[in-house]
């Protein structure tokens, strides 16, 4: 860990209220120079409206935001809370920066991805346009975005969710902060794509040595990126401890139950533990089910017969053709599936983006057409019957 005098931002006492409603209450500490604290807690417990406040993105007249948040800036300090929001202006986006969840949110459809990182790094860093487009390519191959030069004049609806958040990211890092701010960057990607991203972004922070706030409910996700962790619960910081001691030895009942609620893939309780289990002082060990009394259950249900039927559903895109180009090759994405869920069955369909789940939905219901295969619920087939019936 890095040593006190390289601590970056100080947040003391840190409270907002919205009316007589307190969302967060008093939470304080400090983020080193190449540390990522990560901030943990269900939905509701105040950690996307602390990050919000540190950027001073909170409505003044709609909330009330008090204590101290200590920014270090060259050889002189700066409370970004007594700072009107003309002068905040000035260090958002060059000091503090933040990658927001939703990339698709975070980035405007009607200008090119390129353009709006390049608005960036010519209001913080002075440069004119050519010298941004520069600047803004090399981001993007940084991020390891494909054919940045191309990329730079694409829209963002022309993008797929990952290439979005890289996006976001480089506009994050344009002005080459010193604190960066993650709400949830990855929640919005499948876990093929959250992983690259994650990587991304530990690396891009070492290469850089920021200091990173990474706010998240995913306790895997903060295990990987954190050396320290913040749990809040109500408002509040239940709990700080380091990365490996919070896992080993978790102190407060409602970190203990944040852990507990992970599903563990060796064990299948009878019933999956709850975070208020653990605030009600536990509730004893909760009966698990043996891998035999599950074999004799799939057999069972597995003798019935099943509830749908799918055989050698397969489905294709038609590829598009020019006034004057020949007709591309059509996009296979499903191919000759064949499967039943039986009744009292719940059956998992896993994989990355693009690897057909949704269309096969949508296959079943026909909503879309299928190319060619059947499916038959309750031994009747749905491929041929009239969009009435």
């Amino acid at each position: 860990m890095s040593a006190p005098e390289e601590c970056i931002l100080d947040v003391r006492d840190l409270s907002v209220r919205f009316g007589s409603n307190t969302v967060v209450d008093g939470i304080s500490f400090a983020l080193r120079r190449g540390e990522c604290i990560g901030l943990v807690g269900a939905s509701g417990s105040g950690k996307s409206v602390s990050a919000m406040a540190l950027m001073g993105l909170l409505d003044r007249s709609l909330s009330h935001v008090e204590g101290k948040a200590f920014l270090a800036e060259g050889s002189r300090v700066v409370d970004l809370f007594e700072l009107d929001d003309d002068a905040f202006r000035s260090h958002r986006g060059k000091d503090l920066a933040m990658v927001f969840q939703e990339p698709m949110t975070a980035l405007d459809p009607v200008y090119t991805v390129g353009e709006q990182v390049a608005a960036s790094a010519r209001l913080h860093l002075g440069l004119d346009k050519h010298a941004a487009r520069a600047h803004v390519v090399a981001l993007f191959k940084e991020v390891q975005l494909p054919d940045p030069d191309l990329l730079y004049d694409r829209y963002p609806h022309q993008l797929s969710g990952g290439q979005k958040q890289r996006v976001v990211i480089a506009l994050a890092l344009s002005a080459e902060p010193q604190v960066l701010l993650c709400d949830e960057p990855t929640t919005a990607l499948d876990v093929l794509v959250q992983r690259d991203v994650l990587d991304l972004l530990k690396s891009v922070q070492r290469k850089r040595r920021m200091g990173m706030l990474f706010i998240t409910h995913d306790l895997g996700v903060v295990r990987e990126v954190a050396d320290r962790v913040l749990v809040m619960h109500l408002g509040k910081v239940v709990e700080e401890a380091a990365i490996d001691e919070l896992f080993r030895a978790p102190k407060h009942p409602y970190t203990r139950g944040l852990i507990a609620c992970r599903p563990d893939p060796s064990r299948h309780p009878v019933r999956l533990p709850t975070v208020e289990d653990m605030l009600a002082g536990g509730a004893g060990p909760i009966e698990q089910v043996s891998w035999e009394d599950r074999r004799k259950h799939a057999e069972k249900l597995m003798a019935q017969e099943p509830l749908l039927r799918i055989d050698g559903l397969s489905k294709s895109f038609a590829g598009k053709k020019g006034l004057f180009t020949k007709a591309k090759r059509d996009t296979q994405v499903l191919h000759e599936l064949s499967f039943s869920v039986y009744p009292g069955e719940t059956l998992g369909i896993v994989g990355g983006s693009g690897s057909g789940k949704t269309t096969l939905g949508r296959s079943i219901l026909r909503l879309i057409e299928p190319s060619s295969g059947h499916v038959q619920y309750q031994g009747r087939e749905l491929t041929s019957l009239s969009a009435e019936d």
